[in-house]
């Protein structure tokens, strides 16, 4: 467990992939109470990461902290930046803006046309950090301005730019994990009101260390 910050009311860590972030056996905060060496401790999820989404991730140790970093999830007080690999030359950056609708028994989220029961809209802004045409594919960063289920690997896969390492959006083609990391958090502290950002680059392996 890779903690970057802890105070009796939050703690901020890496999230591995492939681990859940939800209160579940082999969840996150299971493997947060194994660090602070209490079963019983109070650690609660405000925010969440796909499971083969790695980087940073902040939980609350009390109910009162958890309510307060939900409300600023909730009212977009609550900054979150990704990196990620794309397949494909990216524009140089822009805005992408969709209706999103989940079908929840193949687990997955897909663009609609058509408002309806359900449909969401999906904001984010991004921008390309690089591109390598040997290997062809963009490094982006990613501002969320909303937070659907899939929603960037979604959006991107379907403007024909799916994330490398991805299986779900596109026919698998890639051997490493999902090249989808969050990078920056940035909230106010839930009981000092203190602004708090934290940043945590990428491993330093295949895709991300291709413009090295």
């Amino acid at each position: 467990m890779n903690v970057i910050y802890e105070d009796k009311d939050i703690i901020v860590v890496e999230k591995p992939r492939r681990v859940l972030s939800t209160d579940e056996p082999g969840g996150l905060p299971e493997l947060v109470r194994e660090y602070l060496g209490d079963e019983k401790a109070d650690v609660r999820t405000v925010h969440r990461l796909d499971r083969v989404v790695g980087g940073l991730m902040v939980l609350a140790r009390n109910a009162v902290s958890a309510s307060e970093l939900s409300r600023q999830v909730r009212e977009n007080e609550f900054y979150k930046e990704y990196t990620a690999v794309v397949h494909g030359e990216t524009e140089a950056g822009g805005e992408l803006r969709d209706l999103l609708i989940r079908d929840k028994a193949r687990r997955m989220t897909f663009v609609t046309d058509t408002p309806q029961r359900g449909a969401q809209e999906a904001i984010l802004d991004y921008e390309r950090l690089w591109y390598d045409e040997k290997a062809n594919v963009s490094c982006v960063k990613i501002v969320l301005h909303t937070g659907r289920t899939h929603q960037i690997r979604c959006q991107f896969a379907f403007r024909g730019h799916p994330l490398v390492g991805e299986r779900k959006y596109c026919e698998p083609c890639d051997s490493c994990e999902l090249a989808l990391w969050s990078r920056v958090i940035s909230f106010n502290h839930p009981k000092t009101s203190e602004k708090m950002t934290f940043i945590l680059n990428p491993p330093c392996e295949w895709p991300w260390n291709i413009n090295n």
